[in-house]
């Protein structure tokens, strides 16, 4: 009988973004992969998508109805593993797989990034904590992807809980790769910049948490010691008109660029001349790992996620948050040294091949056969 493999995660576009390559290699090695999320977007790599509509706040009244179709979906399939993804859905799949796991289910959890963390705010360690440890229980695999919560992870999971640390989720670094000047120059007529822009850009979605707002206020500082400057905002979200109505109150307008959902975000990032990062809390910071593998030099703030992979001027620069004056000095400071600009791109390089999707799903392999042949059962 041929083995299935159940990910779950709140939305399809997670597994579009981030775990094709992992669904390759389990229809490489045999296994039907199924897939449960918000979003009806269409991924290869799968042989049965169920659309769930799992909403992002824990608390929702539909999450349990959500709950109570992934029980039943995971017990009509009979899934010898089940691979959560992102806190909600890592919540309803691992209580919905309880009764299967009893039986010999194997479940997994990537948790990219816990929302209890160094700098949180106390009530994500009141909320989440205690659902994440009480979580363990249920979980045979919890995976992290960053040095501070593999320590957090190891400390409070249960006995028959294992903590693995991985390398991230996997930049393509074929993709995302370093282009010729003349490329750069193409691209940029392709997007509609000018040449002699100074362009940074920071891909993530408009929302409290990925803080464009630092950015916006270093753009202030810079308009005049930069001239030509362009901070592009490649992602949608509940932030965009807040913080377009702070880009003009603070007469920066016209250079802050919108520019919305991008299918080719790679061609955005080799145009660009810096890759930039304002999170509050950050998991790694595939941006910026994105960023790095076309040798673009990165600032970013200072949290776990983005301390894992820049190390301060050597491959990029870290910036205390809230701080938006060290965060527009370190850009100026890159702008006039070209050759800093360029040793920085090149150590950056360097850092995104030891996070590389080959890397990461090589990892990846190597956890999912210490239970993909196993089918005992679990207390």
């Amino acid at each position: 009988m041929t083995k299935k493999v159940l990910f779950c995660a709140t939305v399809d576009y997670h597994f579009k973004a981030f775990h094709l390559p992992y669904f390759k290699w389990f229809q490489d090695m045999g296994w039907e992969v199924h897939v449960a999320a918000h979003g009806e977007m269409s991924l290869p790599f799968v042989d049965e998508k169920f659309s769930v509509p799992i909403r992002r706040s824990p608390f929702h009244p539909d999450n349990f109805s959500v709950y109570k179709r992934l029980k039943q979906l995971i017990e009509e399939n009979g899934y010898d593993m089940v691979h959560c993804h992102t806190p909600v859905g890592g919540v309803l799949a691992r209580l919905a797989a309880r009764q299967a796991r009893r039986k010999g289910t194997k479940v997994l959890y990537t948790a990219h990034g816990f929302h209890f963390c160094s700098g949180a705010p106390l009530k994500n360690w009141l909320i989440y904590y205690p659902i994440e440890k009480l979580l363990s229980s249920y979980t045979d695999c919890l995976i992290t992807i960053n040095e501070e919560d593999y320590k957090r992870a190891k400390n409070m999971r249960k006995t028959e809980c294992r903590a693995k640390k991985i390398h991230g989720i996997g930049v393509d670094t074929d993709r995302f790769r370093p282009v010729s000047q003349t490329e750069i120059e193409r691209l940029r007529e392709k997007h509609g910049f000018g040449a002699g822009e100074f362009i940074l850009v920071y891909p993530a979605e408009l929302n409290v948490n990925k803080n464009q707002g630092l950015l916006i206020e270093a753009a202030a500082l810079l308009k005049k010691r930069i001239p030509g400057l362009r901070l592009v905002f490649a992602g949608e979200g509940a932030m965009e008109d807040s913080y377009r109505r702070m880009a003009e109150t603070l007469g920066v307008s016209k250079q802050v660029r919108f520019y919305g959902f991008c299918r080719d975000i790679h061609e955005l990032i080799q145009l660009a001349d810096l890759s930039v990062a304002s999170s509050v809390r950050e998991g790694l910071g595939m941006n910026v790992l994105e960023g790095m593998a076309a040798e673009k030099p990165a600032v970013a703030t200072d949290n776990r996620g983005h301390r894992e992979i820049i190390q301060d001027g050597v491959n990029g620069f870290l910036v205390p948050l809230g701080d938006s004056e060290s965060f527009a000095d370190r850009i100026e400071r890159l702008y006039r040294s070209p050759d800093l600009r360029k040793a920085l791109g090149q150590k950056g390089r360097k850092t995104a091949e030891t996070f590389s999707e080959t890397r990461t799903v090589e990892e990846m392999a190597r956890i999912y056969a210490v239970y993909m042949d196993k089918k005992e059962k679990s207390v």
